[in-house]
């Protein structure tokens, strides 16, 4: 999942679960730790992370299709041992040892220290959205994979026991559907966010944000730049109290917050609750072991019903602008997130929406993954979708700061430590915090 590696991201768009390094290899990119060998092999350092959907292996096999169609390269793969991992880049950087090729990792403060090479306009042709993410105008990460951040998974048995005939559309059923399934004994919405996954206890409040305030304020996140906007704008406020109140309703899962991301997936799957607001890298998961129910899947409900579907395109690849080749970086990151082989990999190990002009899903994609990607796909088509919050990049984008204040404010927000006004002015402080030293 390429959420925001401080959440998501955003960007999506899930927790790095180890710190593995290949044989022989060492944090670090430039001159001081990689370079051309004497048979003119260049050798790069990969930044990468671990998840339930990718594995070890997963990225081992991916690495070994790409080294098999770039000739010349040596792939020294370093597996990020946080969730953060922009946070640890930075201590790379700081080291001189920063990566000479990363994946999701948040790229605005890199750019703003000159340590990306920006792609140019013919190395993006392939993309459905060459400037997604772009700071300054130039695109620094390759933006291959789009990932809707949530959607709304469901338990079919526990609506149907709960006499659920369909899911919501609108607040006022899904509010109904939720009593509903709280007097039938069924925990109505799973969250996470224990340890250091803090980033999956805010997919409640992404939702709300992007449903109800995206789709009449697009422009938020730069009013709030230029101080036209606050997070304590009547607005923001409103959207955050709706996730106060499903929690003090008990329609929130309030254990899951001590709970890591995999053992909140697996309560999920184990039926402790019926609905599960998560990026669609679920899908891969609940394709490759499904579990004893039916799954699936709808948008986050709004006051109207009018489908609003929060998406995130981004995550992908970044080169180093001191690589011992940034050519061949950059040639070794395209040939990643194009290949057809590789990228049916991925739609299979997390569930991506491959934004690559002419691509399509392998036909062996499951259930889950293809009603996620039809959901998408029809919103997308009647101009449904709104920016994922939290989860933006490039111009205007959040300060990594302040997603991860908010990310552990939402657990006040959930516990009732909080007010939706106090939430509010907690992150209005973080954001002066993070942009301009308070």
């Amino acid at each position: 999942m390429f959420r925001r590696s401080h959440r998501p991201a955003f960007l999506a768009l899930a927790a790095a679960t180890a710190l593995g390094l290949t044989a022989g290899c060492a944090a670090g990119g430039g001159s001081d730790s990689s370079g051309s060998s004497a048979g003119g092999e260049a050798t790069l350092t990969l930044l990468t992370f671990e998840t339930p959907n990718l594995t070890a292996k997963s990225w081992d096999d991916a690495i070994a299709r790409v080294n098999a169609q770039v000739p010349g390269v040596k792939i020294k793969k370093l597996v990020s041992p946080t969730t953060d991992r922009a946070t640890y880049a930075k201590q790379l950087l700081a080291s001189g040892q920063l990566p000479d090729i990363m994946i999701a990792v948040s790229p605005t403060d890199f750019v703003k220290a000159g340590a990306l090479a920006p792609f140019s306009a013919d190395q993006l042709n392939q993309f459905m959205y060459p400037n997604a993410g772009a700071i300054g105008g130039k695109t620094y990460q390759l933006p291959w994979a789009t990932q809707t951040v949530p959607f709304v998974y469901y338990n079919k048995d526990a609506f149907t026991k709960a006499g659920i005939s369909s899911p919501p559309t609108t607040r006022s059923d899904f509010l109904a559907d939720c009593a509903k399934l709280k007097d039938a004994g069924i925990t109505p919405i799973e969250i996470g966010g224990g340890g250091t996954d803090t980033w999956a206890d805010q997919y409640p409040l992404v939702a709300a944000v992007s449903a109800d305030l995206y789709p009449q304020d697009p422009t938020f996140l730069t009013d709030l730049a230029s101080g036209k906007a606050s997070f304590t704008d009547p607005r923001f406020v409103a959207a955050a109290d709706k996730v106060a109140k499903l929690a003090s309703a008990g329609y929130l899962d309030k254990a899951g917050l001590s709970r890591s991301y995999a053992n909140t997936e697996q309560a999920f799957r184990d039926g402790k609750a019926a609905m599960y607001p998560m990026g669609s890298w679920f899908p891969a998961s609940a394709d490759t072991k499904p579990p004893s129910f039916q799954t699936g899947v709808f948008t986050w409900p709004t006051e109207s019903g009018q489908p609003v579907v929060p998406v995130f395109t981004g995550g992908g690849m970044t080169v180093s602008a001191k690589a011992p080749n940034v050519a061949l970086a950059q040639k070794w990151a395209l040939a990643f997130s194009t290949g057809k082989t590789n990228l049916d990999a991925q739609v299979k190990a997390d569930g991506l929406f491959m934004a690559i002009k002419g691509y399509t899903p392998p036909a062996d994609a499951g259930a889950a993954y293809n009603a996620s990607f039809q959901l998408f796909q029809k919103a997308s088509a009647a101009n449904q979708t709104v920016n994922s919050f939290a989860g933006e990049q490039g111009d205007g984008s959040l300060p990594p700061g302040t997603v991860s204040d908010m990310q552990k404010a939402v657990v006040d927000l959930i516990n009732g430590g909080k007010s939706a006004e106090q939430f509010a002015q907690a992150l209005q402080d973080s954001y002066k915090k993070n942009t301009n030293g308070g």
